[in-house]
C-alpha cells in the first residue's frame, strides 16, 4: 500500500523541524481513502515495508524514517534528505 501525504501537524504548534511532526494526513488513492496517523503509527507502517509520499511540482519524493529517539518522518531524493514533509499544509 502506497501513501500520499498531504498535511501535517506540528507539536508544539510552533514547532519547524522534521522531529515536531505529530501527526500526518494521508490519502490512498488505490482505496480511495484518507486518514490521520501519529508519527509512531506511520513510522511503523514504513518499517513493515509500507510507502509513503509526499507530491510535489517536480513529482513526488519517498518519505522515510530517520532512526532518531525517537524516530521522525523526513522525505528523501536523490540519496539525500530533503525538506518537503516541511512545506505541506498544518492542520
Amino acid at each position: 500500500m502506497s501513501l500520499f501525504i498531504t498535511a501535517v501537524h506540528m507539536e508544539p504548534t510552533y514547532g519547524s523541524g522534521h522531529e515536531h511532526i505529530a501527526l500526518v494526513r494521508w490519502v490512498d488513492t488505490a482505496a480511495d481513502a484518507t486518514d490521520t496517523s501519529t508519527r509512531q503509527q506511520m513510522v511503523d507502517f514504513l518499517n513493515r515495508g509500507g510507502q509513503a509520499w509526499v507530491a510535489d511540482a517536480q513529482g513526488s519524493v519517498q518519505v522515510g524514517v530517520v532512526n532518531a529517539n525517537p524516530p521522525y518522518l523526513r522525505t528523501f531524493a536523490d540519496g539525500r534528505y530533503t525538506d518537503n514533509l516541511l512545506s505541506l499544509p498544518r492542520f
